[in-house]
């Protein structure tokens, strides 16, 4: 598991609504999350931005199930 620094410039992405959406989801949901939902959310970060991009708007899923539900409490943080 990361810690709070690491999850943080891990958060810094090429992509600035990325940026924006997750390091609201940082401050407002992460601890929140299950430990699984959080390494399920880490893991979602080694994923390059323009798949979480067309996972976001919706273009496609993920076929992993975890990554997909990471992706919907964000879309839903988002209003997407």
């Amino acid at each position: 598991m990361l810690n709070e620094n690491q999850l943080v410039w891990r958060c810094r992405r090429g992509i600035r609504e990325l940026d924006v959406l997750f390091d609201r989801f940082l401050q407002d949901d992460y601890a929140k999350l299950s430990d699984a939902e959080q390494v399920s959310f880490q893991r979602l970060l080694d994923v390059q931005d323009p798949v979480i991009m067309d996972w976001l708007m919706g273009r496609y899923d993920s076929e992993d199930k975890d990554l997909a539900d990471i992706v919907n409490k964000l879309k839903a943080l988002s209003g997407l």
